[in-house]
């Protein structure tokens, strides 16, 4: 009896464990198991975490490329617009060089027509007395001091007024010419009671002969200018008298006017 209860006892205490260890494996694999599922967890957050910095930075990148873009399409359009202002600049001052042109040939036909009307009115003076020549658009009649005054005087000599008398007969029927009288001497001082240098001279010889064409001849004073240029304007050396009877000139330069040339001339370039 004793021997069974004994038996029954190693029996119960079998079973007791080996349930034991069962539950135990079962423990140590449910742990793993929980051990592995938070360290995946772990991993899968980290990963996710990543994802979504590279979704942020891929998003932060596709506003700097869309921005890029916009700026782009700016820069475009900003360019079309230059060059097509470009276009017009270029058609404007196209357009510009063709009436300057055209009104330059205007000025030079007309002057070469003043000049032959000059030319024509002053057909009984030898070329000792005066001579007649274009320059830049202008026509210079110039006049020798032998011509015009005695030496050393500003008085209008007969002849001097026979050839501003011709001289007059153009200006007062052509109107739209603009007039400027010069007077020069030569490099040899003066001094008298009258006049106290060069400068007053050729400057008295310049009004003397706007007077003249003015008070006797009609001409308006409106187109005139006079001024002295002293010996300062040479066309000869003074080193000898030929060269300073050539420097005692009176020169009147003529010029049609032509307001609308000068406007344009004048008027501001497209697009500055």
């Amino acid at each position: 009896m004793k021997r069974i209860i004994t038996t029954a006892a190693c029996l119960c205490l079998a079973t007791i464990f080996l349930t034991s260890c069962v539950a135990k494996r079962k423990y140590v694999a449910a742990r793993s198991r929980a051990t592995q599922a938070y360290s995946d967890n772990l991993a899968l957050n980290a990963r996710i975490t990543g994802l979504q910095d590279t979704i942020s930075y891929l998003h932060n990148r596709v506003t700097e490329m869309n921005g890029r873009i916009g700026a782009l399409g700016n820069a475009n359009e900003n360019a079309a617009n230059e060059l097509n202002m470009s276009k017009e600049q270029i058609a404007a001052q196209r357009a510009r060089l063709t009436q300057l042109e055209t009104f330059l040939s205007a000025q030079q036909k007309a002057s070469e027509e003043l000049r032959k009307k000059i030319t024509d009115a002053l057909v009984g003076f030898n070329s000792s007395e005066l001579t007649i020549t274009m320059k830049d658009g202008r026509v210079y009649v110039s006049m020798e001091e032998g011509l015009l005054f005695p030496s050393g005087s500003a008085v209008v000599n007969p002849r001097g007024k026979e050839a501003l008398a011709k001289l007059a007969s153009v200006l007062t029927v052509n109107t739209d010419i603009n007039t400027d009288i010069e007077g020069h001497t030569d490099n040899v001082p003066i001094h008298s009671k009258l006049y106290a240098d060069n400068w007053a001279l050729s400057t008295a010889r310049a009004t003397s002969i706007a007077r003249v064409l003015i008070d006797e001849y009609g001409v308006s004073p409106a187109k005139l200018i006079a001024s002295g240029r002293s010996y300062y304007h040479p066309i000869a050396s003074n080193d000898t008298p030929e060269g300073r009877a050539q420097n005692r000139r009176t020169e009147i330069i003529l010029e049609p006017k032509f307001d609308e040339l000068m406007q344009l001339m004048n008027a501001p370039v497209a697009g500055k």
